[in-house]
């Protein structure tokens, strides 16, 4: 442990292999220019800390998966868009992506505006598109009255127990991936945590650009008689090997799972066509829930995720709640 940060625990954690997860970032007293017993680190001294422990950061980064800092001065979307911007990583546009956002400021978005009294499904970031974030930032700027966490999950556990306990599905899964469509409206949805319309997916009014870029992403776009497009996704991967850890991953979107052969636009089948097993579909989802590690939000924390090693959710709360989100290459 760097001695600029104190890690701290708490008893929603989990250890794999005696890492925590997620790893919990504190100031330590020693190292701050100011005094721990009147206000928290301020923001610049972790800017300070972030460029001068980059090193140290990533590598807990890539050990953990993901990262939370508790208990700096982050008041403000201007203070979380400058923590982020201390880290160096370059913006990742979020063309393609299917929830509803608004930019607050810089690089800062909201992060879903559907109700918050839904909830959102275990996913890695923008899985539907050939180029996705590698890293996710999320910061408390309003602490939810109840509810509202943000669970996260381990994708190579995800892994290893569907694996054992249903060999021939994930055997199927890495020899055809799964074919994923969805429905995007003329309008945005704001009901649905998966209510981009095509406009605002592709950021044009225009089709033929729309289907330009979404071509780009490996999707292919059937507009619909009285309105909106299917998005055919086919097929992506669902498994895929983490080469920097030498292990293979659950790398999907499991948003849709549990409706996953009932609707004729917004399914998902394998990379064959053939349609998922219900049953385990749903036994897989039981597994998330089963391992998945859910801290409540606390006021100014910042969570830093590595998209590719671990999935997300989101769970319903009361307001208020504001989560910023800034996503990275």
């Amino acid at each position: 442990m760097a001695d600029h940060f104190t890690e701290t625990q708490l008893p929603q954690q989990r250890n794999y292999n005696s890492i925590p997860f997620p790893s919990v970032l504190s100031p330590n007293p020693s190292t701050t220019t100011t005094k721990a017993s009147a206000v928290p680190c301020s923001v610049s001294d972790l800017i300070e800390t972030i460029k001068s422990q980059k090193l140290f950061l990533e590598s807990l980064l890539h050990k953990a998966g993901a990262v939370l800092f508790r208990g700096f001065d982050v008041k403000t979307a201007e203070d979380f868009n400058d923590v982020v911007e201390a880290f160096g990583y370059d913006d990742f546009p979020s063309l393609g992506g299917t929830a509803i956002r608004t930019q607050v400021f810089g690089r800062v978005f909201t992060a879903n505006e559907s109700p918050p009294d839904q909830k959102i499904g275990f996913h890695h970031e923008m899985v539907q598109a050939l180029q996705f974030p590698s890293k996710l930032f999320f910061f408390c700027e309003v602490e939810p009255a109840s509810g509202g966490e943000t669970p996260l999950v381990l994708s190579h556990i995800v892994y290893e127990r569907m694996r054992q306990n249903y060999p021939e599905f994930v055997e199927k899964l890495e020899d055809h991936g799964l074919i994923v469509s969805r429905f995007l409206g003329e309008d945005d949805d704001p009901s649905s945590p998966i209510g981009s319309s095509w406009k605002s997916t592709f950021s044009t009014n225009d089709k033929s650009v729309a289907e330009e870029r979404a071509a780009k992403q490996g999707n292919k776009l059937e507009w619909m008689e009285g309105g909106g497009v299917k998005r055919i996704i086919d097929p992506i991967p669902a498994i895929r090997y983490d080469e920097s850890r030498q292990r293979k991953i659950w790398f999907t979107s499991m948003v849709g799972w549990e409706n996953a052969g009932n609707d004729p636009v917004n399914r998902i089948t394998f990379g064959d066509g053939t349609p998922l097993p219900s049953d385990i579909c749903y036994e897989c989802l039981k597994i998330l829930e089963e391992e998945c590690v859910a801290i409540p939000w606390q006021k100014g924390d910042v969570l830093l995720i590595d998209n590719f090693t671990v999935l997300h959710a989101r769970r319903p709360s009361k307001p208020p709640r504001r989560i910023l989100a800034s996503i990275c290459k």
